[in-house]
């Protein structure tokens, strides 16, 4: 394992609309970048909208997400070295939904105030500033809403790219 990967967590988050305050967070999945192992937050019972897939549809129970953002806070310090890295294929979406859950149930978040973005470090490695998608290719999970695997399917790609691929 590269030293440089056992504090990236990649995070996914599903929720009903843009950010918080504006819509509710469902559901997100984060995957330790060295492991592989992974972490899913269910905050309700939840599908991807029929007609915006974008966002979320709740169609049963919610749940009381201060003991799942406490169970994640354990997984986090069991799983990856400290502090992790918040790592996301879209942290401008992802990261205000994960921050605003652990300041609203814990007072504090262990991924601090910032988040990385994959394909920012892809266009930084290819030295094109407009080359922030070209990354998706090296997936290998499909990407499919469900945020576990699509934590994985970006995990998978930012190893690949760690380790020289393009």
């Amino acid at each position: 394992m590269r030293k440089d990967m056992d504090r990236l967590v990649v995070v996914d988050c599903e929720a009903t609309g843009p950010c918080p305050g504006f819509g509710e967070l469902t559901e997100f999945g984060a995957v330790a970048v060295a492991t592989s192992r992974s972490f899913h937050g269910v905050l309700a019972d939840a599908r991807p909208h029929p007609a915006r897939p974008v966002y979320s549809e709740i169609v049963g129970a919610r749940f009381d997400p201060s003991p799942i953002f406490r169970a994640f806070a354990a997984w986090l310090q069991q799983e990856v070295a400290q502090p992790p890295v918040f790592v996301s294929d879209n942290p401008a979406y992802d990261f205000p939904w994960i921050s605003h859950g652990f300041f609203t149930t814990l007072g504090c978040n262990p991924f601090g105030h910032s988040a990385r973005r994959i394909g920012d470090f892809h266009a930084g490695l290819l030295g094109d500033f407009d080359a922030p998608q070209t990354w998706k290719h090296l997936r290998q999970t499909p990407h499919d809403h469900h945020p576990v695997h699509d934590a994985q399917g970006n995990a998978e790609a930012l190893r690949r790219l760690l380790n020289g691929e393009r």
